[in-house]
């Protein structure tokens, strides 16, 4: 397992998974271990992932002051990995609340990337995010699933009414809640660190206005990739965070929720590697 060391120290660890040009991967949760990627659908046949455990997630070392988990203040982890790698220009791929940490990259170093691929984004550094309506529609397009009846209730007391969340909700994230999903599922309380999840989106960790600015310089070419099924963000918000980019491709994945490699892996990769050229 390869380690590397950031500007104030600490060591964080990347794993590397596949053949092929290499493809930086961002995790999001947020903060969840990378482990969650797999292997993204098989892209491990065609490129070499290197996939990041942030700071106190996966293997990577818990930082000594919580406020380093701020998504902002990871940016120069992303730079001092990005160097580590040897890459002088890199194709980053960055999945849901992971593009809120990309976002943020491209725009402070936008000529460190070649290509870009934003997975299902959180759009949160652009100062957008996903409104109960827009979960609640896309939640409704579940209502043939044998599970609805019982979840869906809860999972709008829990977006109107501040109800606990509950795994009662886990099968809107999904396009098939079946025992792939359910695996997936049952890894994420083990992989995320919820005391950095809380920091990761802490006040002053996006500031829309540069962000926007910083990402109207970038001239490198991005897929901004949302599935149908996904509430958050919809395919409309995930259409809107296209729009911030001047050189932006924007695809809907049929059939999918908030992780597209899952609910149907080929679809994926091709879309994936016919963009990034392979």
């Amino acid at each position: 397992m390869p380690t590397f060391a950031t500007a104030d120290g600490a060591r964080l660890a990347y794993h590397l998974r596949g053949d092929g040009e290499p493809l930086a991967v961002l995790p999001g949760g947020p903060m969840r271990a990378s482990a969650y990627l797999g292997d993204l659908g098989g892209l491990t046949a065609h490129r070499t992932l290197a996939l990041l455990d942030l700071r106190g997630t996966g293997d990577s070392a818990v930082p000594a002051d919580p406020a380093r988990y701020r998504c902002d203040r990871m940016v120069e982890d992303v730079e001092a990995w990005r160097t580590h790698l040897g890459l002088e220009h890199m194709d980053l791929l960055a999945h849901s609340a992971g593009a809120a940490l990309a976002m943020l990259y491209a725009a402070r170093y936008p000529q460190r990337i070649r290509r870009l691929l934003l997975i299902t984004p959180n759009p949160a550094a652009l100062g957008m995010r996903a409104r109960a309506e827009e979960r609640l529609a896309a939640a409704r397009l579940r209502a043939d699933e044998p599970w609805f009846a019982a979840a869906f209730p809860a999972f709008r007391a829990w977006l109107t009414d501040g109800a606990d969340f509950d795994e009662v909700f886990l099968p809107f994230f999904y396009g098939r809640w079946d025992d792939a999903a359910r695996a997936l599922s049952d890894t994420e309380p083990e992989q995320t660190n919820e005391e950095a999840a809380e920091a990761y989106v802490a006040q002053g960790a996006f500031t829309p206005a540069p962000t926007r600015a910083g990402l109207a310089g970038l001239a490198a070419p991005v897929l901004v990739l949302a599935g149908a099924l996904d509430g958050g963000p919809c395919p409309d918000l995930a259409r809107r965070t296209a729009e911030a980019f001047p050189n932006a491709v924007f695809t809907v994945q049929p059939g999918a929720g908030h992780y597209p490699w899952l609910d149907d892996p080929d679809r994926f990769v091709r879309r994936a590697l016919a963009f990034l050229g392979g």
